[in-house]
């Protein structure tokens, strides 16, 4: 046996061994311990501290930031505003994503252009696109101002009251990434079978009842990814917001991600900023698995 046949075979024994599929795993093991378990466990150390993020001396204060955060008004409506930043765009985005990848699927002309002029926001940097959709809402110069403007109307600082700030950032959100829920609807309908439609057609079932019995169904998948995808970025919403209102007026439109940036770096309060993130990591995963455990039980095989 050549040299070459008889290391092949020892890899081959190697691999095919349970010991060696253990020490496959210890490469990602050590991956995610050092990107995952250790960030995660240094947030909840320095949560329990008084630390300022850069002194080498700090104390620990134990849960005093953690109540502080659930007594605060300010922190409460920072974590209300994420939220609506999270469930209102995955509302939102999905749909528009939706009516979008339904029109597009039928035979209609351009509509490689329409997909290309949908996705297209979904390339920009969130926060170039903040800054674009800043200088259309801004109080001076604002390009909605100045067509208020031509028709003799009052102009409008848009951006001035916080509760309204929120709807926009997140309508601002939703025109930006409703191209990605299209791309997932899209695939999902030219997934489905063209043999159940017709199936439907047959029996003299109307459009809406073939799309509410048969087409969403088995669009369910598509519909778990999208939503799952759409509730986890939403949550972690940061750039826009800080190009737009940076967390203003006050704190009317921070989320939880502005809110820790603000902390950590001009506040010098990174125990409070780690507790905040803590919440943030939490709040993510529970509505992200409860999404997911909900929607995965509703999918169909097709």
């Amino acid at each position: 046996m050549s040299p070459i046949n008889l290391m092949g075979n020892r890899i081959k024994k190697f691999l095919d061994s349970p010991s060696s599929l253990n020490l496959m795993y210890v490469p990602a093991l050590l991956l995610f311990s050092l990107f995952i378990y250790y960030p995660i466990t240094q947030g909840i150390k320095i949560s329990l501290t008084n630390w300022d993020g850069y002194s080498p001396h700090y104390s620990y204060v134990g849960l005093e930031k953690y109540h502080y955060m659930f007594t605060d008004m300010k922190t409460r409506r920072v974590i209300v505003n994420t939220l609506i930043y999270g469930l209102g765009s995955t509302l939102f985005q999905n749909i528009l994503g939706l009516a979008y990848a339904i029109f597009l699927n039928g035979k209609i002309k351009g509509k490689s252009i329409v997909r290309t002029i949908v996705y297209f926001p979904v390339i920009i940097a969130p926060l170039i696109m903040g800054y674009v959709w800043y200088f259309f809402f801004q109080y001076s110069g604002g390009a909605l101002n100045d067509i208020l403007l031509l028709f003799g109307k009052e102009p409008v600082d848009w951006l001035s009251n916080g509760q309204r700030a929120v709807w926009l950032i997140t309508l601002v959100n939703t025109f930006q990434y409703m191209g990605v829920a299209m791309v997932i609807y899209l695939a999902g309908l030219q997934a489905i079978p063209k043999d159940y439609l017709e199936a439907a057609d047959v029996d003299g079932a109307s459009g809406w009842k073939k799309f509410i019995n048969v087409t969403f169904p088995l669009l369910m998948p598509s519909v778990t990814i999208s939503i799952v995808l759409n509730i986890i970025e939403g949550l972690k919403l940061f750039d826009v917001i800080m190009s737009m209102t940076a967390g203003g007026p006050g704190y009317a439109s921070h989320s939880l991600s502005t809110m820790m940036y603000d902390l950590y770096f001009p506040r010098q309060d990174a125990g409070f900023a780690a507790a905040l993130g803590n919440l943030m990591f939490v709040l993510i995963s529970a509505l992200g698995l409860s999404a997911l455990l909900f929607l995965r039980k509703r999918e169909v095989d097709l």
